[in-house]
């Protein structure tokens, strides 16, 4: 289960949007009536008169699943998943519709809701996208959902705002992390990208024990963009970008020893970091399979000999056929 939280200012675009299009089903709604668009209208922006100086008083969400869970979802069980988002990121105690839209392949609903609450408080906004994650992966994970390939397959063209930010940074990390070797080059490729990394320090020391990406005015937590960017993670990564980077060397400067204990130190790392995070997945085993991982250093002696062998073998043989043509 994926979500996608907005806020807007109208109402009525949003509304009318979201309940007018053809094959719209209205399954739930709390303090609106659910007879027509314009009805709901009316009564959402009643209660947004308690706030007036909200601008942005419109909740919109977008809960999507994979089509791999359409046998799973009735119309009830999208009402009771939804209802067990907003108990999870505190949206309580205020108007909302949901609604089912059948347009796409993959199943999902939208909704609608008033950030001024019964009561006239602002149902905050407030760190909305890592709340957002968070619920999302706990549904999906309690009632066993389908979890997507990855953010490889997500289409950035249909992406905006800070979402769109979040898949930048993302794209721009992973491929900054293929060849650094050091935070000061992944600061320097990111740099070329508009993008600045922020450490945060254990209090009173120089341990790093955090890490943020900034780009324009947007500012996530590594772990925000994505649960492999963590400042540990990429710290693992760029040290094993070393290690390979050590161990081709030693290869090319004949030196069999040293490369033999950095490809088994890589071996150790790859093997580690997979077996506590499965969803690492292809990066990790591609270090795995790359051909100097499993066939190991040449052995420059065994290749002599090898060629000594075939050299005798050749002389024999044109030895041999030059006695039969005599």
């Amino acid at each position: 289960m994926m979500g996608k939280p907005i806020t807007g200012r109208s109402f009525g675009g949003c509304v009318r949007y979201v309940v007018n299009k053809p094959e719209a089903k209205i399954l739930s709604v709390e303090g609106v009536r659910m007879q027509n668009a314009s009805a709901m209208i009316k009564d959402f922006n009643l209660q947004r008169k308690m706030r007036l100086e909200l601008g942005k008083a419109v909740g919109h969400l977008v809960l999507s699943w994979s089509k791999e869970d359409l046998l799973k979802l009735s119309d009830h069980i999208m009402v009771e998943r939804a209802k067990e988002y907003m108990e999870k990121v505190g949206i309580r105690d205020t108007q909302y519709v949901i609604v089912r839209h059948s347009d796409r392949a993959h199943p999902h609903l939208h909704l609608i809701y008033n950030r001024v609450d019964n009561n006239g408080k602002t149902i905050s906004d407030k760190n909305n996208f890592a709340k957002n994650v968070k619920a999302c992966k706990e549904i999906t994970l309690k009632y066993g959902y389908h979890i997507g390939e990855g953010k490889d397959l997500v289409n950035r063209q249909a992406l905006k705002g800070k979402e769109k930010i979040r898949y930048e940074l993302y794209d721009a990390i992973k491929a900054g992390m293929k060849t650094a070797i050091n935070w000061k080059q992944l600061e320097a490729q990111l740099a070329r990208q508009g993008i600045t990394i922020a450490y945060k320090f254990r209090s009173g020391t120089n341990e790093v024990q955090g890490i943020s990406f900034e780009k324009g005015n947007i500012k996530m937590k590594g772990s925000d963009v994505d649960r492999n960017l963590s400042f540990a993670r990429i710290a693992s990564t760029l040290n094993r970008n070393q290690q390979v980077q050590q161990y081709h060397a030693a290869r090319e400067s004949n030196q069999p020893f040293v490369a033999n204990q950095l490809r088994d130190s890589i071996r150790q790392s790859v093997q580690a970091e997979y077996s506590h995070n499965p969803s690492a997945g292809k990066g990790i085993l591609e270090v795995l399979l790359e051909p100097q991982f499993v066939a190991g250093p040449p052995d420059p002696t065994g290749d002599a000999d090898i060629a000594r062998r075939k050299r005798k073998k050749h002389e024999a043989e044109h030895s041999q056929s030059q006695g039969i043509s005599r």
